[in-house]
């Protein structure tokens, strides 16, 4: 007789709500002073000390902000954190704190919950912020996660999207249209499997462009370099929707106009290559592709 050597994977049903939340975080250490109570108790509990909280949040729903065919769930979960935290680096703001909350379909076993939060403790380790809460429900269209981030900054030091001034220099902290780019790669892929299964997806020589669509970073780093320098910026956003329509925001915000010069944005040498393989243009990849945090 055959043995089976499918894994057994576990319902979720045989640890229930509160089983499957305690068993998901309890490798989820508090290393912020200012989080004085997480995950177990009716609400969690923290401390600004004399700071300014900063809070976002942020939606994904499987379908329609990512497509589990190709999205593994481990980087699903950081990529998840990372674009909230983008939000906080936006505003100048210490990440400390996130909370999140899930909402799944029977067809996902706690082995696929171990995999998200494996992804979700990864980016906390990374960005140093604690998980301090959440909830957990079913749902009958697949997974949807909201990840709520806390941040804190003296007040002074916050930086908001109304403050850009005439003859203000506009910057942006790397390279554009990568993501975009990325995600045209996974999906011709993912077309060419459910077309023939047995076919392998050509994914050599796009390293650059799948990691930043599947696992992107939130450039907190930013927040360093400025202070090393003594540099406040007027106003600023994280490029999540393209940089013409964050352009578009800060002029609203700020009642200025912009000049932008094509030349000068930056692009990758692999995103130019694949934009050009797949006859599209790089620049309007760059401006209107958006998840480039």
């Amino acid at each position: 007789m055959l043995e089976d050597k499918k894994p057994q994977l576990t319902p979720v049903s045989q640890l229930g709500e509160f089983g499957l939340i305690k068993h998901l975080t309890e490798n989820f250490p508090l290393e912020n002073s200012s989080s004085e109570l997480g995950v177990g108790d009716d609400a969690a509990v923290i401390n600004p000390e004399g700071k300014k909280v900063v809070v976002t949040t942020d939606i994904l729903a499987e379908g329609v902000h990512f497509n589990l065919g190709y999205a593994p769930l481990k980087h699903l979960g950081y990529k998840a954190v990372v674009v909230n935290l983008s939000d906080l680096a936006a505003m100048n703001a210490v990440p400390s704190q996130i909370l999140v909350s899930l909402a799944a379909s029977n067809r996902f076993p706690v082995e696929a919950f171990e995999e998200l939060y494996a992804g979700i403790a990864l980016a906390c380790q990374h960005y140093h912020v604690d998980l301090i809460g959440g909830d957990t429900t079913s749902s009958n269209a697949g997974l949807v996660m909201s990840i709520t981030a806390i941040g804190l900054q003296d007040e002074q030091k916050i930086v908001k999207r109304s403050g850009a001034k005439p003859n203000d220099l506009l910057v942006v902290t790397g390279d554009l249209g990568g993501a975009y780019m990325g995600l045209q790669i996974l999906e011709r892929e993912h077309a060419v499997y459910l077309a023939n299964p047995d076919m392998q997806p050509e994914m050599e020589g796009y390293d650059y462009i799948l990691q930043r669509q599947l696992k992107p970073e939130a450039r907190t780093d930013i927040r360093t370099t400025l202070e090393e320098m003594d540099i406040i910026p007027t106003s600023m956003i994280d490029i999540s929707d393209g940089l013409a329509s964050e352009i578009l925001h800060l002029s609203d915000q700020s009642k200025v106009g912009f000049h932008l010069y094509e030349e000068k944005i930056p692009m990758d040498t692999q995103m130019i290559n694949t934009a050009e393989e797949l006859n599209f243009n790089p620049v309007i990849a760059a401006l209107n592709g958006g998840e480039d945090y």
